[in-house]
């Protein structure tokens, strides 16, 4: 569809050119923004925006823990970063439930 791309199964549309930044400068750079719009880095210090419920645990995580060191990856379900929080060990998180701190 023009310049589009659209997914079969979906029907979901995108613009392979913006596909992974979102503006195009760079092909195949991926930009990761946290629930704020600030881009994230491996290596960066986030902090959780809101209560998670995690399997397993009679708590979930509490709004507000901070993760030290993430990393980013290529996740299922938008999963995009890899971390380790205190008390409940290696899990993935999404970008859109912490913020930069």
């Amino acid at each position: 569809m023009n310049a589009l791309v659209v997914c079969p199964e979906c029907a979901h549309e995108w613009d392979p050119v913006q596909s992974d930044t979102g503006t195009g400068s760079v092909p195949g750079e991926r930009v990761v923004k946290d629930a704020v719009g600030n881009v994230l880095q491996d290596g960066d210090t986030v902090v959780v925006v809101k209560a998670l419920k995690v399997k397993g645990s009679p708590s979930g995580i509490k709004a507000g823990t901070k993760v030290r060191g993430i990393r980013l990856v290529d996740g299922v379900d938008g999963h995009d970063i890899d971390c380790k929080v205190d008390g409940f060990g290696a899990m993935q998180l999404k970008s859109s439930v912490v913020k930069k701190g």
